[in-house]
């Protein structure tokens, strides 16, 4: 399985174009010559976009900190877009500083960064932006700015097998632990992301590249037995279904489970 070797822009979808513009507009006005760049990763520079349900990731490269003013303007920004809802709505991305998009540094301060889970704001990098800092060096889709090769240093196998380590070893093992709220897996999208993300983290650590999701739960459905098999169909059809579905609720826990297990420590 390989991706493009860079994802081109504009991208085959229009809409995305279109909200992608926008946002390149809208920072270019907040911040003027400090944008440094903007590149697109996430599924539109793996090559399997989602128009129903993807985001549109980025990463907006910035020369320098930003001081109070810009991050207040970004954040308007937005909400604009939040409150307009459509393509415009469905960003997820970071504006790193030069220095940090080079390279990360684990103890490094909180970034302004927003979702479509959560708003404008600053967050603490975490190991899951190792993975997407390698799609924006080896295939993301440059909107403006320089080959993001001259940005990024390069990011080998082991970096990201620890980092998809990491990322089980804290942030899903902390979901699936006993006591755990995991009501927020009840939709039917959100246990599609969740049996995704598995196929993949189990991906890198077999291959050490990244290939998108979709591509790895076909990985998964030819590597391993059941149940990922049947789990790895359902979520594809589920990516852009919104019901709850209690009933299959303990089969999806009990997969990221098992799949926090491989990710444990031995010996």
């Amino acid at each position: 399985m390989t991706a493009p070797a860079r994802a081109a822009w504009p991208t085959p979808w229009p809409e995305a174009d279109r909200a992608v513009e926008r946002l390149r507009d809208g920072i270019g006005e907040a911040l003027g010559d400090r944008l440094a760049g903007l590149y697109l990763h996430g599924s539109l520079a793996l090559g399997d976009f989602f128009p129903p349900a993807s985001d549109l990731d980025f990463h907006a490269a910035t020369a320098g900190p930003l001081d109070d003013p810009a991050l207040a303007r970004l954040g308007a920004l937005h909400a604009t877009f939040k409150r307009e809802g459509g393509w415009v709505a469905r960003f997820e991305g970071v504006y790193l500083p030069l220095a940090a998009l080079r390279r990360q540094d684990p103890a490094g301060g909180r970034l302004p960064t927003v979702g479509t889970d959560w708003d404008f704001g600053l967050g603490p990098p975490g190991p899951t932006w190792v993975l997407d800092r390698w799609v924006t060096r080896e295939h993301g889709a440059i909107v403006t700015g320089p080959d993001p090769r001259e940005l990024i240093d390069p990011i080998g196998p082991g970096e990201l097998r620890a980092a998809v380590l990491a990322s089980l070893r804290g942030y899903w093992a902390g979901r699936v632990a006993e006591g755990a709220d995991v009501a927020w897996l009840r939709p039917r999208n959100y246990q599609a992301f969740a049996i995704l993300t598995m196929c993949r983290d189990l991906y890198v650590l077999e291959h050490g590249v990244l290939v998108s999701k979709p591509a790895a739960a076909a990985w998964a459905a030819r590597r391993l037995g059941p149940p990922w098999p049947a789990m790895a169909a359902r979520a594809l059809a589920w990516r852009a279904d919104e019901r709850p579905d209690d009933r299959h609720l303990p089969e999806t826990l009990g997969l990221v489970a098992a799949t926090v297990e491989l990710a444990r420590p031995t010996g």
